[in-house]
Formats: C-alpha cells, structure tokens, sequence
C-alpha cells in the first residue's frame, strides 16, 4: 500500500507538472541553446554550431526530471538558416522526445539591425510506461501510452550590435497529452506558450562585458514564468553569472571559452526556493558547445 501511495504521487504531481506545455525552456544557460524555443535563431552566428547539454533536476529525488538537449544550426548563404534541435525528458514513467527541423531567414533593416524570421516543424514522442511501476492488478497503473504529436512552431529574432529581442511560440498546434481521471487516463490539451524576451550588452570596460537578460513564458492558466539573468564576461572568453526564475528557483553559472571560442564549457547549479527545495539537493546543469 506504501508503495502504491509513493507511486501515485509521482504520478500525480511529476506527469501533471511536466505536460504543461511542450517544450519548455526550463534551463539556466537557456541562452546558449535559444534555438529549442525560437527558430529565428538558426544560423545567426555566422558558424556551425553543434550543442550538447544535460540537466539534472531535483537530485536526490529518485525519478526526477532529467533532460537531455542537442541542436545543431548553420547558416546557408547570405540570408538562410537551418539547424535541427532534439530535447529527451524523462520523469519518472514519462518520457518525451522532440525533435524538430528549424528554418530562418534574415531581412536587413539597416547595417547594424536584423530582423530574423523562424518556422519549426517536427513533433513530440509521447511515452507513459506505467507498467514499469511493477504493480499488477490495479486499474491506476494500467494503460500504457505511446504517440506522436505533430507540430509547427514561429519565431523572431531582432539582433542588434549592443541588444537582441526574442518573441516565439514553438508549438501552435493543440495536441493531446496525458492525464489520469480516476483510474482511466484521458486526453488533454496543451496550451498555447509564448516566450518572450531580450539582453543588452554593456562595455565596463576594453575586457569586461555586464550582459543583463530577460525571458518571459506566457502560459493560458498557469502563473507567468520570467527568469532574470545577469553575468560578466572577461576578455569574451569567461563568463560568471546568475539567473533568478520569480518565485521559482536561483542559479548560479559560468562559462569559459577555448581555442578562440570554437569550444565553450558551461555549468549552473540551481536551487528552488520553494519548499520543494527542502526535498532534493538542486539541479546541475551541463553544455559543451562547437563552434566551427
């Protein structure tokens, strides 16, 4: 009986959390894998770039949330972009897999401001394993799921030489997910997320950047989400840094840049300040990124 109670309430509380809305940012170093939510952002470094980053929640807490992310994007000629972004989450018996086709194009507005357009196409793998609860004969874990959710998704990017503004939904289509009423599970739909945002770069000094940001998710029925960043950069190559979600989580994170920058190196640790902050020992986030 325990066991089944422990079960339930991963089920409850970790499936019922983390479909809120496909796709959600939720990392520390977001800014260097902004692809996964703005396709604008395909090719617009000039380079190809290949990331790889992995996110640890809630250690300690046995089944929590780990996200695996990589995205790989380049320019094509003067005025085009493509990359690819593939995001694995698990939590618990829930695993989602999206893998999406990003697409860009560059409208010139004057010799230092470009204004990016963005199209995301791909979908999500829906997995609820709950037959890996072990529990036989009960009508609470019966009726594993697996689907694919189709979907598209719009992005801007406005890049300046100092600033840049962000504004993206990267799902615009409604698609089932999964919830449990009583003992059956049944269809739901995902909301709308709109993300929204922007960062300013200040010169202290001939080696010292202050590079301040804000990123906004807009939700229909769900409080909003805004994480503030702040960090310094040294000589552009080491970066130190914190990023404050409101009234969810604090994170502090570095950065440090090899051969010229072609290899960059980030790690946050975060830690909630709610009271589930009391039951797990924080989250760790790892990327390592090519730039070639």
């Amino acid at each position: 009986m325990k066991n089944k109670l422990f079960y339930l309430i991963y089920i409850t509380l970790f499936i019922s959390a983390s479909s809120l809305a496909q796709q959600d940012p939720h990392f520390s170093l977001y800014r260097y894998n902004m692809s996964i939510i703005n396709p604008a952002y395909a090719g617009t470094n000039g380079t190809f770039d290949v990331l790889m980053g992995v996110r640890s929640q809630w250690s300690g807490v046995e089944g929590g949330p780990e996200t695996q992310a990589f995205n790989l994007n380049t320019p094509l000629g003067n005025n085009v972009g493509a990359g690819i972004s593939i995001v694995n989450d698990k939590v618990f018996v829930l695993r989602e897999t999206h893998l999406y086709a990003d697409f860009s194009y560059k409208l010139r507005l004057s010799e230092t401001l470009n204004l990016f357009a963005g199209l995301k196409a791909g979908g999500t793998f829906l997995n609820v394993n709950l037959s890996e609860t072990g529990i036989m004969n009960d009508p609470l874990f019966v009726g594993d799921v697996s689907r694919f959710n189709p979907n598209i998704g719009l992005g801007f990017y406005l890049k300046a030489e100092k600033y840049y503004i962000t504004l993206s939904a990267p799902g615009v289509l409604s698609n089932d997910r999964y919830e449990k009423d009583g003992a059956n599970p049944v269809a739901a739909s995902d909301d709308l997320v709109v993300f929204t945002g922007g960062g300013y770069n200040f010169e202290l000094s001939n080696r010292v950047q202050l590079r301040p940001s804000v990123l906004s998710r807009f939700v229909s029925g769900v409080p909003l989400s805004i994480d503030l960043t702040g960090s310094l950069i040294y000589d552009d190559k080491f970066e130190l840094g914190a990023n404050y979600r409101i009234d969810e989580s604090v994170a502090i994170f570095t950065s440090i840049g090899l051969l010229d920058n072609a290899i960059n190196f980030g790690y946050a640790y975060e830690f909630n300040t709610t009271t589930i902050g009391s039951y797990n020992k924080g989250t760790h986030e790892l990327i390592l990124k090519f730039g070639l």
